[in-house]
């Protein structure tokens, strides 16, 4: 085994500004030891997600900023390749959250032991990880989707959209999507079996929305913010439900403009933010519904994986920008 880790820090903020690579510092340090009651685990997959770009500001929000000079926060998923603890042992496959690294060190506490005999270990940081129960949560929690009703979701190709169009597909809802580019438009429907997608990059984004939802739109699962919401908030029907899971528009200091706040209280919506790690007591419900559908072949997901952890800067950066389809994911070994 190398006896070399290498790691990503974050060594500077971007200061509301665009993510810049250096921003980042990729260095080798020694694999970690493995001491009494502690499990070694080599990383085979580091997720990378949207919320990491709020952490990396200094300002008031859900959770403490990144530490600068530290291992950069982040899901992972690997193998346990020396066990000095009494519930695992060498062998086993882990989810948890040793961050932009190839080795870490633990006690077990936040470790999850996956079976990976039906579900892609990969999977785990996807469509049966956070991602999916982010979607599970907003969908079932706050639009709480009627057969007939009529949903919509932004972001409808990547890791969390998908899962909540098919989710509310199988509850009976006509279910409409908003992706940038007619593959990922194509895809949405073709794939994850979407009734409809909007390409807001067609330049119709208004228009074509209101052809896909000649009924209106009852639910809404809200990952971008900015001309989509206000777009849909020209749409929305009475009583209403919008799910904001994230605002990626604005994630770089750009603006969010919302023109048709009046929508709101024309048609009396409920309108609620949540973060899916205050919800920890419905994780399991979740993760066991969405790993018999994926191990079922009933849930479909995409990945983009980067190779190598010295990939894993520009894989975010392109994250930031919509370049991924699907989940993002670097691989490391």
């Amino acid at each position: 085994m190398t006896t070399v880790n290498k790691r990503i820090l974050l060594v500077a903020r971007p200061g509301g500004g665009p993510v810049k690579p250096e921003h980042f510092r990729l260095e080798e340090a020694p694999v970690p030891a493995c001491g009494d009651g502690q499990v070694l685990v080599r990383n085979h997959f580091l997720s990378l997600d949207p919320y990491m770009r709020g952490r990396m500001e200094d300002m008031k929000s859900y959770a403490a900023p990144q530490a600068l000079g530290e291992v950069m926060i982040g899901g992972t998923v690997g193998e346990v390749i020396e066990s000095r603890h009494a519930r695992l042992k060498a062998g086993d496959k882990v989810v948890g959250g040793f961050g932009w690294q190839q080795f870490g060190v633990s006690d077990g506490t936040g470790l999850m032991k996956v079976d990976t005999t039906r579900v892609p270990l990969s999977a785990y940081l996807g469509a049966v990880g956070m991602p999916g129960v982010t979607g599970w949560y907003g969908l079932n929690r706050i639009i709480e989707p009627k057969a007939g009703e009529t949903v919509v979701v932004s972001a409808a190709s990547g890791a969390v959209g998908s899962v909540v169009g098919q989710l509310a597909k199988a509850a009976g809802c006509r279910v409409v999507g908003v992706a940038g580019g007619a593959d990922k438009c194509a895809a949405v429907t073709g794939e994850f079996g979407f009734d409809a997608c909007v390409d807001y990059k067609a330049g119709r984004l208004y228009d074509d929305l209101k052809a896909a939802t000649p009924d209106g739109i009852d639910g809404y699962f809200e990952n971008v913010g900015g001309e989509v919401l206000d777009a849909v908030l020209k749409r929305t029907n009475a009583f209403g439900r919008i799910a904001i899971c994230g605002l990626i528009a604005g994630y770089d200091g750009q603006p969010i403009p919302v023109n048709n706040i009046r929508s709101v209280l024309v048609n009396r919506l409920k309108i609620q933010g949540f973060i899916v790690s205050e919800h920890l007591d419905l994780w399991p419900q979740a993760l066991k519904e969405l790993g018999t559908m994926v191990g079922e072949g009933r849930l479909k997901y995409r990945e983009t994986i980067a190779d190598g952890i010295e990939s894993a800067v520009d894989a975010f950066i392109g994250l930031l920008k919509g370049r991924n389809f699907g989940k993002q994911l670097v691989r490391l070994i």
